[in-house]
């Protein structure tokens, strides 16, 4: 979904920082594995650069306790690259490349100067050496609309169809598993773009989340299995924010994640109130959520990984990941069996992902690459897990869309659904 400034979507002390980052990516210039929300205004190149410094002090104090050193370095080069300090993001890109996570800095505009740097040239070829293409992935279906340009992918199982948000229609179509399209929420209600995508099982309704989009609204809207409009809801916040995608938790909770305004919401369904989550450190521009099979241990993604919560204990705590690996990034974030499932943009190349985890969930027990730079993972956001498979959207284009319009409608294609076994 809308993502990452820095490796997309579609991921700071909570909002203080980085609420300004996805417009500056976009005026500033895409790179691989970054997904743009829709955005509104822009601040001055002054303002941006004095919230990037700031945002360099705070993990600057982050690094030398992080889970995961080489998604903070990754993340500094790509700060410092902005700022025009090339000999400091080289130094960074070194410092990250030598624990051999797979962080890619090859198509990333802020090291466009870098890019003749026979240091530079050898760290991609090292990278490119150490992390070669894996393919597993098949084609499920394809979709002959081209302009959907989608964020949100959900299933619901009992009545085996898929619901897809479009980020340039503003609606919700409806998908059969043979790949019939038909619009599901259209028009009517005023919809902004849509983002994340979830079905209530115990009544087959749609909640989705949408970008600010040209009203300045984002808000989380809720419709009945027909596609009626049942309710809708926004937070009382200041400053910008956007929300991105949402998990629901029994018949009273919605998580949420704010990818602009780095924050996590719990929106109460009864009392219709949102409040932000503490996750324990600064986040920057969570993605991915998803809660475990059982209700109580919520995970979260950003540029810097997977933060764990107890929804019992309010507990916060990162998922360690395996040495050589990392959980930055993650766009589309799923629980199946006893771990997880991604899609993942935070490497500067984009991967669909497998960790299992240890029983109470802290770390990480086993890492697989499910697909890696192929066609299938060419600009994924999000998927839906169903009947022992994982489908996603392997080729949104959201990246040839900004603030709302078409960059090239050449580069215009039929949409590819992939899916992989998880069994």
């Amino acid at each position: 979904m809308k993502i990452s400034v820095i490796v997309s979507k579609h991921l700071l002390p909570s909002g203080l920082f980085v609420i300004f980052l996805l417009w500056a990516e976009l005026t500033s210039g895409t790179h691989a594995g970054t997904h743009s929300a829709q955005q509104t205004s822009a601040p001055t190149s002054e303002s941006t650069a004095d919230r990037r410094r700031d945002e360099i002090k705070t993990l600057e104090k982050i690094l030398p306790r992080a889970s995961d050193r080489g998604a903070v370095l990754f993340l500094l080069a790509h700060h410092y690259g902005r700022l025009g300090e090339q000999g400091k993001a080289l130094e960074l890109l070194k410092r990250c490349a030598a624990l051999e996570e797979g962080f890619n800095p090859e198509t990333d505009e802020a090291f466009a100067s870098l890019r003749v740097n026979p240091e530079f040239q050898s760290l991609i070829e090292h990278v490119r050496t150490q992390n070669p293409p894996v393919q597993r992935a098949r084609l499920a279906f394809t979709i002959a609309q081209k302009d959907l340009f989608p964020e949100g992918l959900a299933v619901d199982p009992a009545k085996r169809v898929y619901y897809m948000g479009s980020e340039y229609h503003n609606k919700i179509v409806r998908i059969s598993e043979t790949g019939e399209v038909a619009d599901f929420v259209k028009g009517k209600y005023d919809l902004m773009p849509v983002g994340g995508v979830h079905v209530d099982a115990s009544d087959h309704s749609v909640w989705c989340a949408t970008d600010p989009g040209k009203k300045n609204r984002s808000e989380i809207v809720h419709f009945d299995a027909r596609g009626n409009l049942l309710e809708r809801y926004a937070p009382s916040v200041t400053g910008p924010y956007d929300l991105n995608d949402l998990v629901l938790r029994g018949k009273r909770e919605i998580y949420l994640t704010d990818t602009e305004g780095n924050r996590v919401f719990l929106f109460d369904r009864e009392s219709h109130r949102f409040s932000e989550l503490n996750l324990g450190r600064p986040v920057f521009e969570p993605n991915g959520i998803t809660v475990s099979d059982d209700g109580n241990v919520l995970y979260v993604g950003d540029d810097l990984g997977v933060t764990r919560v107890d929804l019992r204990t309010h507990e916060a705590n990162e998922v360690s990941p395996l040495e050589h690996d990392t959980m930055a990034g993650t766009d589309g974030l799923y629980w199946y069996d006893k771990g997880l499932v991604a899609v993942e943009y935070g490497t500067g190349t984009f991967r669909v992902m497998r960790w299992k985890l240890s029983a109470d969930g802290s770390k990480v027990t086993s890492s697989e690459v499910l697909e890696r730079g192929t066609e299938m993972v060419r600009d994924p956001t999000t998927g839906a897990i169903w009947g022992g498979k994982f489908y996603f959207m392997a080729n949104t284009g959201i990246d040839n869309l900004d603030d709302g319009k078409i960059v090239d409608r050449t580069k215009l294609e039929t949409l590819r659904i992939a899916v992989l076994s998880l069994e």
